[in-house]
């Protein structure tokens, strides 16, 4: 009876790691580069800063990804001078399989312009600033004070479940040797 206890404490402990693992949630997102419109040629009169506004509307961080979708078109990741001159012989990043999708791996600027020739004079290119979310340290009052809402929340998906994990072993561990 007492190894049937055993074995039955051990798999409610494995059930519950396996439960508060399911806890620890990787905030990142996908974004649709331009909306509904994808990533074409701007044709309003405001061309050359469509994609800049669109991406000033969101908030990107490290580990989100942007899609960007094209028909017989080009993405292209470039230096700020290629961004400025429209045009780069040797891109950091590009693809053209109309269904694109680059993942941001660091905090930072970047910037994006269409590969097909007149394009990005067009308006068709983008710069995206990706935000580095540190948390929340004694030492800086005044960075928590500007940036508690974005780290309160990245906090709260990432430390809150590893202490509810260790605080469930602890409890775990405690009940299996009362019961030995």
């Amino acid at each position: 009876m007492a190894s049937m206890f055993k074995v039955l404490n051990s798999l409610f402990l494995c059930l519950i790691l396996f439960a508060a693992l399911q806890c620890l949630v990787i905030n990142c997102a996908e974004f649709e580069v331009g909306g509904r419109n994808g990533w074409v040629v701007p044709t309003s009169k405001d061309s050359d800063e469509m994609y800049n506004q669109w991406a000033s509307q969101n908030r990107f961080k490290i580990e989100d990804t942007i899609h960007f979708k094209y028909d017989k078109d080009s993405v292209m990741m470039v230096s700020e001078e290629e961004y400025e001159k429209c045009k780069s012989d040797r891109p950091l990043f590009f693809e053209n399989n109309g269904n694109t999708v680059y993942k941001f791996e660091r905090p930072g600027m970047f910037y994006f312009i269409s590969g097909v020739s007149g394009h990005c004079t067009r308006g068709q290119k983008m710069v995206i600033k990706v935000l580095d979310i540190e948390p929340i340290t004694a030492s800086s009052p005044q960075s928590a004070n500007e940036n508690a809402s974005i780290v309160h929340s990245k906090a709260a998906s990432q430390t809150a479940p590893i202490s509810f994990i260790v605080f469930t072993i602890f409890v775990l561990s405690f009940i299996g040797m009362a019961c030995v």
